[in-house]
């Protein structure tokens, strides 16, 4: 059983260490192992001020009692009257078993019930197992690529994928 539900203010750490844990598996590849072990570390720490600071929606995702997905969305702030994705993650042990599908389901669903009406979010370009989900998920390419600085100095291209909600 899949139920989504809005993060509370307890779910601080929870949110973190499953962002550390799909962050390490998808994204520290492409970093130094001393900068990657930075970044693991800090994704822990940021969802407390997060949930307090109250800006968006963070939506956590549980299956069978275990929390192994995250969504936090926003009003766009680059593309007026559009919502961004800007946090999607799966705990690598909840890959391939249907929560993240669940998640992005209610994700656009929340959207569309706060007024949105399209939807954009970012993904690396050399992540072709996100890439993929994205595509499953109905989001088609909009064409736009970024260099993105994820604080080491060396940037990585990032896709922009965009759909209705």
């Amino acid at each position: 059983m899949i139920e989504v539900r809005s993060a509370r203010p307890e779910d601080g750490d929870v949110l973190g260490e499953i962002h550390a844990a799909a962050w390490e598996a998808s994204h520290a590849p492409f970093f130094p192992p001393e900068f990657a072990a930075q970044a693991v570390q800090s994704r822990r720490t940021k969802w407390h001020e997060r949930i307090a600071a109250g800006v968006g929606v963070i939506l956590l995702a549980v299956q069978d009692g275990r929390p192994l997905a995250l969504s936090f969305v926003r009003p766009s702030p680059t593309r007026p009257g559009l919502a961004e994705i800007f946090a999607f993650y799966c705990h690598p042990d909840g890959w391939g078993g249907g929560i993240a599908a669940t998640l992005m389901t209610a994700t656009l669903r929340r959207l569309r019930e706060e007024g949105f009406v399209w939807v954009h979010l970012w993904t690396l370009r050399d992540t072709p197992q996100s890439r993929r989900f994205y595509t499953k998920c109905g989001f088609t390419e909009s064409g736009v690529t970024r260099p993105f600085d994820y604080g080491d100095g060396t940037p990585i291209t990032q896709v922009e994928y965009e759909r209705l909600c």
